[in-house]
């Protein structure tokens, strides 16, 4: 089966001190906590925006789709600049874009705040590929634990974020919050701008397993990308929905509800501080196949639900089945093309993007036109569904 297979790869190795690497990949992983906050935070303000300009559904929907097609050009520049000068520009670049986002979400004009939205997710893209491929790189044969590690921290701060905005409404404080997390962004950014990230060698080869190296086909690449899109098409769609949806099954906003998309990233935070153990005894292809099926049977719980606590419920489930898939997909990348992540990551990643911001907007058009948010959520559980077969047609394809 393709994921206990390890390959003899060609990595680039970065030359520095090993404090400074961890100095480096602590602010990394502090970074993704924020990164957390900014990704998520249209969520649980949705039902304010709804509420503020009186949208309708498809009107809502825009707010996550700019988000991420903002974030799609993100990872296209982030690919560039990671080729041309490194991963320095595009990270201190982006977290000061996601401070100036977290600063103005909070607009009193919907344009605007469609603009922080996009900020926000232009933010995202710039960080995210180089943050994934270098901790990859850093992990080596053990990259799957240590990027389920890195997205645990992304996921405390999207976990985080609800009840941090629930508590700034109830107390009038969300624009200083909002100032408060931008005030983090920039510190994050003056950070990384001084940071020892070394200079770059020579591929060289490492062999992560002494095993028959793994050749990747065009169907398995295709496969791959499909995987990422796919996939951050239905955890943004179950996270800036949740929200919504719990609002409408419980007849109006309570705290509760706008909680609700803090149930669905303490399920995914909680899973991703769990697969590392879960690894050691399994395989990284079957906690996928797992936790997809785990996923779809949480969003059909949801769509099902008749109650606000039966609505959470499954909300739960899906975060803790969505956690440790978006990693390992990660880990494959680095682990199946080596250098060539890099490349191939870019394209990766923006796809991901792409997902998430097709996967909100479906989820909001399917709600339009059919007048059920429920019918909605079939859009998440379908993504799950068709990933499933995929990755079962991926162990065929790369068995032995």
């Amino acid at each position: 089966m393709f994921d206990n297979m390890s390959a003899t790869t060609t990595v680039a190795i970065p030359e520095r001190t090993s404090s400074s690497r961890t100095a480096l990949l602590t602010v990394l992983f502090i970074g993704f906590i924020l990164s957390g906050i900014a990704t998520t935070i249209v969520g649980p303000m949705l039902p304010v925006f709804i509420r503020r300009w009186g949208l309708d559904d498809g009107q809502a929907g825009l707010f996550p789709s700019i988000q991420f097609l903002a974030a799609l050009v993100g990872t296209g520049v982030s690919g560039a600049w990671m080729a041309w000068r490194g991963y320095r520009p595009s990270l201190v670049a982006g977290y000061a874009l996601m401070g100036f986002g977290l600063a103005t979400l909070n607009a009193s004009t919907h344009v605007n705040a469609l603009a922080a939205a996009a900020a926000l997710g232009l933010g995202y893209g710039l960080i995210t590929p180089g943050t994934n491929l270098y901790v990859a790189e850093a992990g080596g044969a053990r990259s799957a634990s240590l990027l389920n590690l890195l997205n645990f921290a992304w996921g405390a701060g999207a976990m985080a974020c609800s009840p941090l905005i629930a508590l700034a409404l109830r107390n009038s404080r969300l624009t200083s919050l909002l100032i408060g997390y931008a005030i983090f962004g920039a510190l994050l950014a003056l950070a990384l701008l001084f940071a020892r990230f070394g200079t770059e060698k020579h591929e060289r080869a490492i062999d992560t397993s002494g095993a028959t190296p793994l050749l990747v086909g065009r169907g398995v690449t295709i496969a791959l990308a499909t995987l990422f899109f796919m996939y951050v098409g239905m955890e943004t769609s179950i996270g800036v929905w949740s929200a919504e949806y719990s609002r409408r099954v419980a007849n109006g906003i309570s705290n509760t509800t706008t909680l609700a998309p803090m149930f669905f990233y303490a399920g995914l935070t909680a899973g991703r501080g769990l697969a590392p153990l879960f690894l050691l005894s399994l395989s990284e292809g079957s906690l996928v196949l797992g936790t997809l099926s785990l996923t779809a049977i949480g969003t059909t719980v949801l769509i099902f639900s008749t109650t606000l606590k039966i609505a959470i419920a499954g909300v739960f489930l899906a975060g803790l089945g969505c956690a440790s898939i978006y990693p390992i997909y990660i880990a494959w990348l680095s682990k199946w093309y080596g250098a060539r992540a890099k490349r191939i990551g870019g394209f990766l990643f923006a796809l991901a993007s792409l997902g998430g911001s097709a996967g909100p907007w479906l989820v909001g058009t399917f709600s339009k036109y059919s007048g059920s948010l429920r019918v909605g959520f079939l859009v998440p559980l379908l993504s799950a569904l068709l990933m499933i077969c995929i990755v079962v047609s991926l162990r065929r394809q790369t068995s032995q």
